[in-house]
């Protein structure tokens, strides 16, 4: 996607911006937001047709209006960083004041807004085309730290079933996030990295210092596969091991394992081995030598 300074967003007359308020709300609006999509992708009845050049200029002035806060927000950084407003007034706010009927804070909102959404497009995820349409989606996210920008606003489209989510939203998931901080587990790991787990309480104690395979990273957890079982775990129990021999011997590893515990009258002491391997990384020449016995006892090789 295209990086914001390559963007062209259309112009809006800032002094529109304002509306006599300080802040936009929701309310504001006849259109949810929670609704407001590209038109191409929504199913609406064909009245006349439109050529190819009235379809982009149809485009390129919906996203003028849909994104008129972020060239608000642009115009405004620049004025205030090259002190344009000096000419007629001692400081910024008295400028937006009386120019725009802006109040310092939604000015500061303004520019604020246009971080984020530049922030925002540097997303690599199936939601990055989707960016903010008005202010109040903005709002929530201007206090977070850009990584969590991210990851607030992709849980938020994805909230909203791949639509623009509405301020509502956003608001919920960033309140979610103060009351526990929010892990979104596509991003901290991937389908096979491997880790040691730790801090599993309950009938899982049992299984901190074994290793574990990512089989499915969703939102807040992770599905595991151990040598026995498969886990639902959090961020707090994975310990990840950077190695990539590891990450490349231990599925080998686990398959034979498992293969082996599907027959239905494992012994005693092939079971007790099994479940000594599930606690090792890697086969010391021993165990790769038990392992294979096991498997020529069991008629697997």
């Amino acid at each position: 996607m295209n990086k914001a300074s390559d963007v062209k967003y259309h112009s809006t007359p800032l002094a529109l911006m304002s509306n006599n308020e300080p802040v936009a709300t929701e309310s504001s609006s006849t259109v949810d937001s929670s609704t407001s999509i590209p038109v191409e992708a929504a199913q609406v009845e064909v009245l006349e047709e439109l050529t190819y050049d009235e379809q982009r200029d149809r485009h390129r002035l919906e996203l003028g209006v849909e994104q008129a806060f972020y060239q608000a927000g642009k115009a405004l950084s620049e004025l205030r960083e090259r002190r344009l407003y000096c000419s007629t007034h001692k400081t910024f706010e008295a400028y937006c004041q009386d120019r725009f009927g802006f109040t310092r804070r939604h000015s500061d909102y303004l520019i604020a807004g246009a971080v984020v959404v530049e922030n925002l497009q540097e997303m690599r995820t199936i939601y990055s085309q989707i960016l903010p349409t008005k202010l109040e989606q903005i709002k929530p996210l201007a206090s977070l730290k850009p990584d969590e920008q991210r990851q607030v606003w992709d849980k938020a489209v994805e909230t909203a079933n791949g639509k623009v989510p509405s301020g509502r939203i956003v608001k919920g998931i960033v309140e979610q996030l103060k009351e526990k901080p929010l892990v979104l587990n596509k991003y901290y790991c991937q389908v096979g990295d491997v880790f040691t787990l730790v801090r599993l309480e309950g009938k899982e104690k049992k299984y901190n210092g074994c290793w574990a395979i990512a089989v499915e990273p969703r939102d807040l957890t992770v599905i595991v596969d151990v040598h026995d079982v498969t886990l639902t775990v959090k961020p707090d129990n994975l310990d990840k091991i950077g190695s990539p021999d590891v990450k490349r011997q231990l599925p080998h590893t686990l398959k034979r394992i498992r293969r082996l515990r599907e027959v239905g009258s494992l012994d005693r002491g092939a079971y007790n081995v099994l479940e000594d391997l599930g606690k090792h990384t890697y086969l010391t020449p021993v165990e790769e030598s038990l392992l294979s016995w096991l498997e020529k006892y069991y008629r697997f090789r």
